[in-house]
Formats: C-alpha cells, structure tokens, sequence
C-alpha cells in the first residue's frame, strides 16, 4: 500500500513536531469514512508531555470519536515524533495500535539529520509492522 498525503499535511506535521520539541506530537488525520483519503489534520496534545512517549489527552480522544460518528468520518493517519530514535515503530507504539485500517506515520527530529526529517508511514495490524510507500501530492 501506499499513503498519499498532500505536502500541505507533511509541512504541518514537520512543524508542530519542531515546535513540541523536545516531547513527541502527536495527532490524527481524518477522512471520509471508506476513502482512506488524509483529508483534515487534527493535532493532539501528548498528554504524557514525554520525549520518549505519546499519549491522546483521554478527553480530547473522546471528542474525536465524537466528531466521527457525527461526521461519517474515521481516522485515516496517527502520527507521532520521535525525538532522538529513528522514525520507526518502538514497541510501545506496536503495543497501543488500534487502528487497524490507519496508516501511521511515525517522524524524526532527532538532531543528526535535521533539517531533512524522516517522514515514514506503516501499517500495524495484530502486532506487525509493514513499510509502506509515502507519496507526497500537492492537493488530495
């Protein structure tokens, strides 16, 4: 599979990882229910206010399904920085995947490869992670 996703939500998603530097960021994208089109970006607070860990504030996680049922809309992306490690899944995040149909999207700020971010997407269902492809758009 492949994520597209337009460069507008790549740039937000760079930026409010730098801005929340040194914790993680963290927040969603949705879409139209069906689609799997990253259409409305939502950034989260990291309640755990971590660099090493992310975690939805539970209140604002219960408004956003909230706004789905209300919207026929689902979560497309998760995404989340890593602040010193690669942008790969750690275990915690395997662990807390419950999205099986999101791509997850996992970006590093760690130091030595600034300003050239990772930018990398994943599927994690059951416990197993797949690579996939990210395609960058100019409008989706």
């Amino acid at each position: 599979m492949t994520l597209q996703i337009s460069s507008k939500h790549v740039a937000a998603i760079l930026e409010q990882s730098r801005n929340e530097y040194p914790d993680e960021c963290c927040g969603v994208i949705l879409g139209a229910e069906g689609s799997d089109r990253a259409e409305h970006l939502q950034p989260m607070v990291n309640a755990a206010h971590s660099p090493t860990f992310y975690e939805f504030d539970s209140k604002d996680l219960l408004n956003l399904y909230r706004q789905l049922d209300d919207k026929s809309q689902e979560i497309v992306v998760v995404y989340h920085s890593h602040t010193e490690t690669q942008a790969y899944p750690s275990r915690t995040d395997i662990s807390y995947a419950s999205e099986p149909g999101a791509h997850y999207v996992v970006v590093s700020t760690r130091k030595e490869i600034a300003p050239e971010n990772e930018f990398r997407s994943f599927r994690i269902i059951d416990g197993n992670v797949t690579e996939e492809d990210v395609e960058i758009v100019d409008v989706l």
